[in-house]
């Protein structure tokens, strides 16, 4: 049932994106979708549930005139595949900031755990130091520097920092870039971390879900509010690799070294290849995020068991036929009916 409030999506094709877009609906948002193919992606079969408007996120007056009247930016437009991110997300950034200071709407921001440096690891909070260095990490910091000096301005902002993303629909990220490749049954799962170091991973309905859990509590919100979420804790590296076995119903799945060594001569002229090769030191060492502060406004953590999420991110990456359209749509969404 519609409520009356409306959010615009910024990066409604990308994994987080299109991931609270659909959250958002559930619960009786209207969402509108910023897009240069607007008239295409409303063709698009299941996505005629927005509202799509013409226009580039890097055109500030196309950002301006779409979120008139929103109650929410939801900030989670990339460049694909990492390029010419110095010169793209800063803009982008300062032109959702301006819309919602011409209109009064919370800007929402999907965090990382690229912020951080070695020096903070391996226990994370909300104030840890954040000293990155990669370039990537240097801009994310920059991002929530900008939002945090909007909101001396009136510009309110939610900042939710989670791990490395996995899901049907997850995008970019280290699960269907390295451990499998989508299209395919594995037959083998490459690991990019060292035997026995934990690594945090986050389920990206759970993420969209805790979200939106914050967002509906927008009166107890600070104007500047920052969570992180624990997500799923694979405290030894052979959680999540004992988990895709388990859904592929194989427990003879081998089990290979990420090659990080091929990683340094393609660098310089690849550069999903230099991104991977600077996010090497999260690898390197047991990175985990404190959600504290986040249990302590929700109570709870949405939480998908882990089989049922990596089995349900196989099928979306077409590693395991695919369920009934039915099944997805309440899989996907189960936490929001608990």
């Amino acid at each position: 049932m519609a409520n009356g409030k409306t959010a615009l999506v910024l990066g409604v094709t990308g994994g987080i994106g299109g991931e609270m877009a659909r959250k958002l609906l559930t619960r009786g948002w209207h969402v509108r979708a910023l897009h240069r193919d607007a008239e295409g992606m409303a063709a698009r079969p299941g996505m005629n549930t927005f509202e799509w408007i013409a226009g580039d996120a890097m055109q500030r007056a196309d950002v301006v005139a779409a979120a008139r009247g929103a109650d929410l930016i939801v900030h989670a437009v990339n460049p694909p595949g990492y390029q010419r991110w110095a010169e793209l997300v800063l803009p982008m950034m300062d032109n959702s900031i301006a819309a919602a200071k011409a209109f009064g709407a919370r800007i929402l921001l999907p965090g990382t755990v690229y912020n951080y440096g070695p020096d903070a690891l391996p226990d994370l909070n909300e104030m840890s130091p954040q000293h990155p260095v990669t370039r990537k990490g240097a801009i994310r910091v920059e991002m929530e520097r900008r939002l945090q000096a909007a909101s001396g301005d009136g510009v309110r902002g939610l900042i939710v920092r989670a791990g490395d993303f996995f899901g049907p629909q997850a995008g970019n990220n280290w699960f269907s870039q390295a451990l499998v490749k989508p299209g395919k049954t594995p037959t083998s799962i490459i690991y990019p971390g060292k035997a026995g170091l934990g690594h945090q991973w986050t389920y990206l309905p759970d993420l969209a879900e805790t979200m939106m859990r914050l967002v509906e509590r927008e009166q107890s919100l600070d104007a500047f509010a920052r969570f992180q979420m624990a997500g799923h804790w694979d405290a030894d590296g052979m959680q999540m690799i004992a988990a895709i076995r388990r859904a592929l119903g194989n427990a003879r799945l081998p089990v290979r070294s990420f090659p990080w060594w091929l990683l340094g001569p393609a660098a310089p002229f690849v550069p999903l290849f230099r991104e991977m090769k600077e996010m090497r030191y999260l690898w390197q060492q047991p990175v985990r995020m404190d959600n504290t502060r986040l249990l302590q406004v929700l109570g709870s953590e949405p939480h998908t068991p882990l089989d049922e999420a990596v089995h349900a991110t196989l099928q979306g990456l077409g590693c395991l036929p695919a369920a009934p359209a039915t099944d997805t749509y309440i899989a996907q969404n189960k936490t929001a009916f608990k």
